[in-house]
């Protein structure tokens, strides 16, 4: 392999030398650049007193850059008058925010790393993370949060504050001192009376190698890794994606990503250093009332999202009959030639163009349905960036399509998110983009990607041995994913080194490929888990999405029937064989799905079956699933 095949290196000399030390320094450039500029959007409750409100009815309010800086500054000062030092730890668990962004900028104006927590971390691990970490102070969103850490005191002789976003201090505290974010605030305020230049010089003496971030690896075996982001992985986050052109000055952002993780805590940045609007939201079950109200242009996702939008649209025209869902199918058919033909000859000629007859399809398909689909995102999304998993390429093309690209990236918690990313002026579905500026990609001889880049992270926390077995002397990250790096620069993802798994037959197969073709085909599927590990034959358990499968259910005789009850029916197992069997005329023999098992419930992260970024844990699956998987092989030919 040539080195033009196996290193594609965009690194860019002003990217390198000219990023400020750290996203302190940036927020604080944002803020004296465009003080009365729109910041951030955020959902409140209506006045339940006003004439004209109704329940539950809430409205969106906006702070400025300069209203922001102020009460970040507060936070600092308040920390500051804690005692806390320059990369003391202080844990954040909070969903996704206004308030979850103003701790993190306060811990880093202070000069404190963010040891960040998912809200959803059971007691035990978050009692680990904490102590793994040496958190002295913990932003906490609520008292049922707090109660988490209450009991687990034992074992956090370091920890000595927790600020509550919501409620007050509960009575029993366990010795615990507790603040809410108004009283941190007003001692902050009071620190700045007496020493008014604290923060500005806490934040000018900021080295870039200080310690930011402790993000912990929800890994699938053990307990998580502590990976450990300093200043500069931020600051050339902010940096690269602006100057990538991934995110703009007039976007208008739609964030509703956990914040706890690395990808959404990189958008930040990326918002910081070009001063967009961002409309901040994480509930989850509110995403399709936000989107026509925000309207935004940009937004982050996980392929799941996608994945349930699709089934969703495809479900409802099932349901319609008749005209609507040949029509629908028939668009979709549409959008996906249009999408696969324009990306041809734009890679060919550099021009999107299509047949006449194709254009005509796809401007009636257009009137008919795109439209609407537009519309549900709000009508104005120039992109969709999509990360932490593969996106089947028949969901990306539909949507690119349908006019919504979706901007599949690359990236790692131990490369500070994204080092890849579609741009949506040339989207190449199927693959995740080309490197961010500044950054470094190589296939080795295994077909492994290694990453080099300021965004690479310095090492695993406390282990040492760890970090030796991933990160090289000379910056070559080992992400265990196995790839393809095109003659353009674009890098395909084909499995993930430790996933594949060769069959008794001396076959190797690479589970998330089959699993990836099954996706596209089966809208009702949510999670699929390929097995065949020394086996002569693959399986899969298979979990379907209770909002598609449901309403199929109660149209078929099995009305009024739990989610466990409609899985074990015999129809059901009967549809789901149709959409095995359509996939496996796809794929090479060995590695066709000869057995499949419909699961009692979906995965799910509360029984640990999940990640919070949603990425299957595999051997938990396995293990769960174990007898399933016994009686899919009992009495077949294992020789």
């Amino acid at each position: 392999m040539s080195s033009a095949q196996s290193l594609i290196d965009s690194g860019s000399a002003d990217i390198v030398a000219g990023r400020p030390a750290s996203v302190a320094h940036l927020f604080l450039e944002r803020v004296a650049a465009t003080p009365g500029g729109e910041a951030y959007r955020f959902p409140v409750p209506v006045d339940e007193h006003a004439a004209d409100s109704t329940p539950g009815a809430e409205q969106w309010r906006s702070v400025t850059w300069a209203q922001t800086a102020t009460r970040v500054y507060a936070v600092a000062a308040g920390l500051l008058s804690l005692g806390i030092h320059p990369e003391d730890r202080v844990a954040l668990m909070s969903s996704t925010r206004l308030e979850w962004i103003v701790a993190d900028l306060g811990n880093m104006c202070a000069g404190a790393a963010t040891t960040a927590i998912y809200p959803s971390t059971n007691a035990d691990e978050t009692a680990y993370i904490l102590s793994d970490s040496g958190s002295r102070a913990l932003f906490v969103e609520n008292g049922t949060q707090l109660a988490k850490v209450v009991g687990e005191l034992e074992q956090l002789p370091e920890l000595r504050t927790a600020i509550l976003f919501d409620g007050a201090a509960p009575a029993e505290t366990g010795g615990l001192n507790v603040l809410t974010l108004a009283d941190l605030e007003q001692l902050g305020n009071e620190y700045l009376e007496q020493h008014p230049d604290a923060v500005e010089k806490v934040v000018a003496a900021l080295d870039k190698e200080q310690l930011a971030t402790l993000i912990y690896t929800s890994g699938t075996t053990g307990r998580p890794k502590g990976v450990r982001l300093v200043h500069d992985c931020w600051a050339y986050q902010g940096r690269s994606q602006e100057q990538s052109g991934l995110l703009r000055a007039e976007d208008v952002q739609f964030m509703w990503l956990p914040l706890s993780h690395v990808f959404g805590k990189s958008l930040i940045c990326g918002q910081i250093a070009t001063g967009h609007v961002m409309a901040v939201d994480g509930r989850v079950d509110r995403i399709i009332h936000n989107l026509p109200v925000v309207r935004p242009t940009m937004m982050a996702s996980a392929p799941r999202i996608f994945e349930k939008v699709y089934n969703g649209i495809a479900g409802k025209a099932r349901a319609e009959g008749g005209a609507k869902y040949k029509i629908f199918m028939w668009a979709a058919r549409t959008a996906r030639e249009y999408a696969r033909v324009t990306q041809a000859n734009r890679i060919a000629t550099g021009r999107d163009s299509a047949p006449l007859g194709l254009r005509v399809q796809h401007a009636i398909a257009d009137k008919l349905v795109y439209t609407k689909i537009r519309d549900a995102f709000g009508g104005r999304m120039r992109g969709s960036v999509s990360g932490s998993a593969a996106l089947a390429p028949e969901i990306g093309y539909f949507f690119a399509g349908v006019g919504v690209p979706v901007l599949e990236g690359y990236g790692l918690t131990e490369t500070s998110a994204g080092i890849c990313v579609n741009r949506a002026e040339d989207v190449r579905v199927g693959t995740i983009g080309n490197v961010l500026p500044g950054s470094e990609v190589r296939i080795a001889e295994d077909g492994e990607i290694l990453l080099r880049g300021p965004g690479v992270m310095r090492g695993y926390h406390n282990l040492p041995e760890k970090t030796a077995e991933v990160l090289e002397p000379d910056g070559w990250f080992h992400t265990e994913d196995i790839g393809e790096l095109g003659q353009d620069g674009f890098l395909r993802i084909t499995d993930r080194k430790k996933d594949m798994f060769k069959t008794s037959g001396g076959k190797y197969v690479a589970p998330s490929e089959v699993e990836g073709k099954f996706k596209a085909v089966c809208p009702f599927v949510s999670n699929i888990l390929v097995i065949g590990n020394g086996r002569n034959f693959c399986t899969a358990l298979i979990g379907l999405d209770e909002s598609v499968i449901m309403p199929w259910a109660a149209e078929h005789g099995l009305a009024g029937k739990s989610y466990a009850e409609v899985a074990a029916a015999p129809q059901v197992h009967e549809l789901i064989e149709g959409f095995v069997k359509r996939v496996n005329t796809d794929l090479q023999r060995w590695q066709t799905i000869k057995k499949f098992t419909l699961l009692p419930r979906d995965l799910d992260i509360e029984h640990g079956e999940l990640t919070p970024s949603l990425k299957i844990k595999r051997p938990v699956v396995e293990r769960t699933y174990a007898d399933a998987v016994t009686e899919m092989y009992a009495g077949a030919n294992e020789a």
